[in-house]
């Protein structure tokens, strides 16, 4: 099992260093895998991912002014924020914390404290795993830390995903947000990405969700992620319908033949894809991990040949994976162009599985894939004192 407490006490610690006192609050937000529900979110569907027990961090203090001075220790980096002044300064991380202080500011609650910390984080970078929004949720955890703000989930999600929209520049979905605010541990996720509702579903007894890492790379805002939201949106203005969570599959095999062959892949996969992901939620209640592993193993299918967002290295790992006895099923997970696959395998099995895939994928392509055996995770929390109560929080 991965040691969180090594993350904290980083954090922590660096923080003492650097000012000389504890630390007043400690926020934290998990990264995400997605078990199944891919590019269903934005097309207002449903999506089963857990958060996981990888996060980022931030050890903080208020201070009496309104700025926000951060420092990175993964990137060794401060950054200024002056929140009477919100400008975009040249990209990086540091815009997702500007944009959660814009958002907020746009949902009538505009920080009223700044604050000062120190920042480090376990998610790999790149990989699918929503590095992004556990930071863009750490820092609203932060925010609403140091000014008493009631934290609501399903609210301060809508906030982070505003930020990365509307400040950002790319048009996520509701999902990865979704999921860091309000995991819950030892579950996954039905997320209903139009009304937000949610059902947590827990995972099958004696199996473990291992993350397959690549180690390929793509960014989503030059890369054909936007391009393939707007044939969605193409497609569900076809059917006169505001997403195409609203096409059934009836109806979709009626009239497909009226798409051109580009939209009408996409739309497929879509519709296919919310069809399993509602099916997926009800074997993990029934603890049916066979049914699970073979809706993953569809999914992937159906991403690699309708959506067409997989690559050469990504069907590799998820076809060893899948040739492991232990496993269940496998996918490409997150949006695609690179990054990971996630495998539902038995528990007892994890560990050879990992060593086999790493063993034969490095002999494929030259360098050894990272892998991770998961634990569903809380979504985010904060430690430390209510600042307005003066109670731990």
């Amino acid at each position: 099992m991965h040691d969180t407490s090594a993350m904290r006490a980083r954090v922590t610690s660096a923080f003492e260093e650097r000012f000389g006192e504890p630390s007043a609050l400690v926020a934290r937000a998990p990264g995400r895998v997605n078990l199944i529900g891919e590019h269903t979110d934005y097309n207002d569907g449903f999506v089963l991912p857990m958060a996981i027990d990888r996060a980022v961090w931030i050890a903080l203090r208020p201070r009496t002014d309104r700025h926000v001075s951060l420092h990175s220790l993964d990137f060794d980096q401060t950054v200024d924020i002056d929140l009477d002044a919100l400008t975009h300064a040249g990209g990086g991380w540091a815009e997702y914390v500007r944009g959660v202080a814009w958002s907020l500011a746009q949902a009538g609650h505009a920080p009223v404290h700044g604050w000062e910390g120190v920042m480090a984080g376990d998610i790999p970078l790149g990989a699918g795993l929503s590095s992004s929004a556990a930071l863009e949720l750490a820092a609203a955890r932060a925010f609403a830390g140091v000014d008493g703000m009631a934290w609501q989930p399903a609210g301060m999600a809508r906030v982070a995903q505003r930020a990365e929209n509307g400040w950002v520049g790319v048009k996520c979905g509701i999902m990865d947000q979704m999921i860091s605010a309000s995991g819950r541990a030892g579950h996954a996720l039905l997320i209903d990405c139009r009304s937000l509702e949610t059902r947590a579903v827990p995972l099958p007894p004696a199996t473990s969700v291992v993350i397959l890492d690549t180690g390929t790379r793509r960014g989503l805002v030059d890369s054909a992620y936007n391009e393939r939201r707007a044939q969605c949106e193409a497609a569900a203005a076809w059917f006169g319908v505001p997403a195409l969570r609203d096409v059934d599959a009836e109806t979709f095999a009626r009239r497909a033949h009226e798409l051109d062959p580009d939209t009408r892949r996409r739309a497929r996969h879509v519709i296919t894809e919310n069809a399993r992901t509602l099916r997926a939620a009800d074997a993990l209640e029934r603890g049916d991990a066979a049914e699970v592993g073979w809706l993953m193993d569809e999914s992937h299918r159906s991403l690699r040949d309708d959506f067409e967002v997989s690559r050469e290295e990504l069907d590799t790992i998820v076809a060893l994976a899948r040739s492991h006895p232990g496993c269940h099923g496998a996918r490409m997970t997150g949006a695609g162009f690179g990054g990971c696959a996630v495998a539902l395998v038995d528990a007892d099995a994890a560990r050879a599985l990992a060593e086999d895939v790493s063993h034969r994928y490095g002999a494929a392509f030259g360098h050894t894939p990272a892998v991770y055996v998961c634990v569903a995770a809380d979504g985010a929390s904060l430690e430390g004192l209510d600042l307005m109560t003066g109670r731990t929080a």
